[in-house]
């Protein structure tokens, strides 16, 4: 199964310190080997980014940075776990060297989950994986 876990913190305006990039890097390393993590990718200051809103048809475009939240999203990771117990151990390894924040760990639904012959996900189908969790 597929998890998405998306951390959120603080938004820092530093970089990290060598020491938190060297141990980052291990745990990559060690997550890459044993098959567990697919991707995974640190996100730009908010300062760079912006926000994409539709509202009853209007798009509107807000540039960062983002002052008005409390947390911002830093990072994600794409995980390959046995369950969402796995995804969620997973998580509190990456925390541990991440530091202080939160992640948000949601189960992709994939299309080879789907069925054969299947190009699109019905409610039974998402009810029956709710049913798996």
């Amino acid at each position: 199964m597929r998890f998405l876990s998306i951390f959120k913190s603080v938004e820092r305006n530093e970089p990290p310190s060598p020491e938190h990039i060297a141990n980052m890097e291990k745990l990559i390393e060690e997550s890459m080997k044993a098959g567990v993590l697919i991707a995974t990718e640190g996100c730009l200051p908010s300062a760079l980014g912006a926000r994409v809103r539709r509202t009853g048809g209007k798009v509107t475009v807000t540039d960062g940075p983002f002052t008005e939240a409390k947390e911002v999203i830093g990072g994600f990771a794409l995980l390959e776990a046995t369950s969402k117990e796995h995804a969620i151990e997973l998580t509190r390894k990456f925390l541990e060297v991440a530091g202080d924040g939160e992640c948000e760990v949601r189960q992709i639904f994939t299309a080879s989950e789907a069925g054969p012959g299947e190009t699109c996900v019905t409610h039974e189908q998402v009810a029956e994986q709710f049913a798996k969790s």
